[in-house]
């Protein structure tokens, strides 16, 4: 296995230095936009498997002549979702396999943007799964924490816990802390922007997809490992149009727990336009406003060091267990950012996204993983993911018995 990884930030800083532990591949090319990033992880990790490269992720030419170059036979891209469909794309013409952890994205219905869906999360990949089928080739899509862990779980959780789903409620909040800034989000602001704004997207059996008022629907969770109860709202994900494709259940959601703080900041860059992608003209110099917060924010994987907490991604499932009885489990995992810091030196967030994709790829190495076409990790078996995740990384998953609503 031949990988070209695109994106040398937080997640693919962390994805090369959990890579670099395992021996399933044979070379490793760290690419980006700042050929000088790419060299300098490469040289972190000092191991001969690992070479760095300068490429340009919004061209696909680029991407499939580099893929060429170095006989790529896997794309593993953990850049902003922004370039998504150029690498997806990039990918498919130099005829590799295919991996992402945020999928191409939305847009809003020009009519009832809280209503309907209009362009949802991924349907541009989705679009091209025949032709990718026909190619023999895999893109597995959304396989990061969330999406990725949790789809994952839903997989283990049709197939050995419940009868019937009532609902696959992806759960995920922090009580992570960032000293020395007022506002330092732990994660790409230019993604976390998208998402949070953007009209969330539910799904239900009897409707389908379709979207509400951005954090919409509060509930109280109680997260486990001393996290406690934290307040999540409904936020646009890819598990909501993963999961329905491939599992059977009556109501698919995504919930997040932000905080009354985070969702005012995020309020606040809406009404004064500072969420648009679209630039405007300052001075002599066109800009987009996003870039701007993004620009004036620290970068996230900088912050390890004054980061202090977990981290938990799960998936809340509920229906009728295989006795026929009424059950309720949370499947989860946690990651706690000092662990993170004194085993990878890197924060935490981002490390719980980058092992995902690194543990699909030895599944694809050794065959335990197949497929053709797009696909989600849904469609895999759950089993050989778990198990390596927890036997060959060292990872241990949970899941709690809650009681089921009466």
């Amino acid at each position: 296995m031949r990988i070209l990884m695109i994106g040398a930030g937080g997640v693919g800083s962390s994805a090369a230095l959990i890579g670099a532990r395992r021996d399933f591949f044979d070379h490793w090319v760290v690419a980006d936009y700042d050929g000088a990033r790419a060299q300098a992880l490469v040289d972190r990790i000092a191991d001969d498997r690992f070479s760095a490269m300068a490429l340009d992720a919004s061209d696909p030419q680029d991407v499939a002549n580099a893929c060429r170059e170095h006989g790529i036979t896997h794309v593993l891209n953990v850049v902003d979702p922004r370039f998504v469909v150029d690498i997806f794309e990039g990918a498919f013409l130099a005829g590799c396999d295919y991996l992402d952890t945020a999928m191409s994205l939305s847009h809003k219905h020009p009519d009832k943007p809280y209503e309907l869906t209009g362009v949802k999360l991924g349907d541009d990949q989705f679009a091209h799964t025949d032709a990718w089928a026909a190619k023999g080739r895999l893109a597995l899509v959304g396989i990061g924490v969330e999406p990725g862990l949790a789809d994952v779980f839903a997989r283990y959780a049709a197939d050995n816990l419940f009868s019937e789903i009532d609902e696959l409620g992806v759960r995920d909040a922090s009580n992570m802390v960032v000293a020395d800034y007022e506002f330092a989000p732990s994660f790409s602001i230019w993604t976390v922007i998208e998402e949070c704004l953007n009209p969330p997207v539910v799904w239900e059996k009897d409707k389908g997809w379709y979207t509400t008022e951005p954090f919409s629907d509060p509930e109280v969770f109680d997260f486990p490992d001393g996290i406690g109860p934290v307040e999540c709202v409904n936020v646009e994900h890819e598990e909501v149009l993963l999961m329905p494709r491939w599992i059977d259940a009556q109501k698919v959601t995504f919930k997040f727990g932000l905080g009354d703080e985070f969702i005012e900041v995020l309020k606040t860059l809406r009404k004064l336009g500072l969420d648009k992608t679209e630039p405007v003209k300052v001075g002599h110099h066109e800009v987009s406003p996003r870039d701007v917060v993004a620009a004036c924010l620290p970068d996230p994987m900088t912050l390890g060091d004054k980061i202090t907490g977990k981290t938990c991604a799960g998936l809340y499932v509920t229906g009728t267990g295989k006795d026929g009885e009424p059950r309720a489990v949370y499947l989860y995992h946690v990651a706690d950012n000092d662990w993170t810091m004194n085993e990878y030196g890197a924060q935490a967030v981002v490390w719980q996204t980058a092992m995902n994709p690194v543990v699909a790829l030895e599944l694809l190495a050794t065959g335990a993983w197949s497929g053709e076409g797009v696909l989600g990790p849904e469609a895999m078996p759950a089993e050989p993911f778990l198990n390596l995740l927890s036997d060959g990384y060292g990872q241990e998953w949970k899941m709690q018995e809650r009681t089921p609503a009466s």
